[in-house]
């Protein structure tokens, strides 16, 4: 007689609120937005008419929306490279077993505990035309530089506050790497004539790859997802310099008097499908490369 397996529920039993609260909020409003964007949606009438593929042909002839794209990339081979390398750096500096070396640990993730917005306004301030930057430059007599109103600018000077805000997140990670690799290690290459430089080249970074991958992919996701900097400073200008996609998804759903729910969620869709490609290059790399010590 053939007995059939019994099933442990408690494990499914504690899953299912959350389960249930990730359904709510996350799982059944991307399931609307995915159908939003196959219609036109009135949202004084609170209705929608199905016109298929209409937003997306609209989406592709978008000139904006092209430009968003280019922004978003250029944002992510500018910023990507440097919060893989230079954290790393200086994570290299900070683990140093020197007296007071702690307070630099903590000085440097500082700016990960501050608000976006916060940081966003006082970066302003810094790149306003009186700002202390300028101010600065002055000093050694070069003209004010218009940081934020150029439009060859304005999307730099945005990544420049990125990439401050996340040196101390990534320095914390590759940290954890660090401090696992064996002492020993160092000490061999010291033996056969590594010095202070080479062994990091020879030891650190074969052994921190795993985690250079990581750090690689979750800023390049967060990137892509910039909005908070662009909002708070630029506002997507001048001339849409500086706008992303995420920022022009907004500006069509929500800022502006007229919004546009529909033209936002196909917009939101294609974002989705870049951030989901991104999320399995994460888990695929998870799989086969990343075995961290």
């Amino acid at each position: 007689m053939i007995r059939l397996r019994q099933v442990n529920w408690t494990p499914y039993i504690f899953l299912a609120p959350a389960l249930l609260l990730l359904g709510l909020t996350v799982f059944l409003p991307a399931v609307q937005a995915f159908y939003l964007s196959f219609t036109n949606y009135d949202p004084i009438a609170e209705t929608a008419s199905w016109q298929g593929w209409a937003n997306f042909d609209r989406l592709f002839k978008d000139a904006v929306f092209w430009q968003t794209i280019r922004n978003t990339i250029v944002y992510l081979c500018g910023v990507v490279p440097i919060l893989v390398f230079a954290p790393l750096l200086l994570a290299i500096a900070v683990n140093q077993k020197l007296k007071g070396m702690s307070f630099f640990r903590a000085a440097y993730y500082v700016p990960v505990i501050i608000s976006m917005v916060v940081a966003g306004i006082a970066w302003k301030f810094i790149y306003a035309e009186n700002g202390l930057l300028n101010q600065l430059l002055q000093v050694v007599g070069i003209p004010p530089v218009p940081w934020l109103t150029s439009p060859s600018l304005a999307l730099f000077s945005v990544m420049v506050v990125t990439i401050w805000k996340g040196l101390g997140y990534y320095m914390t990670i590759y940290l954890a790497g660090l401090q696992s690799i064996p002492a020993d290690l160092y000490e061999a290459a010291a033996i056969d004539g590594s010095d202070s430089y080479t062994k990091h080249w020879d030891i650190t970074i074969p052994l921190m790859r795993p985690y250079m991958l990581l750090v690689a992919v979750i800023s390049a996701i967060a990137a892509t997802k910039i909005f908070e900097e662009v909002y708070v400073m630029t506002q997507g200008g001048p001339r849409n310099s500086s706008k992303t996609v995420v920022y022009y998804l907004y500006q069509q759903g929500f800022g502006s008097s007229n919004p546009d729910l529909s033209y936002a969620c196909t917009i939101g869709l294609i974002l989705f499908l870049i951030v989901f490609t991104l999320s399995l290059l994460n888990l695929k790399l998870s799989q086969n490369n990343v075995n961290l010590p």
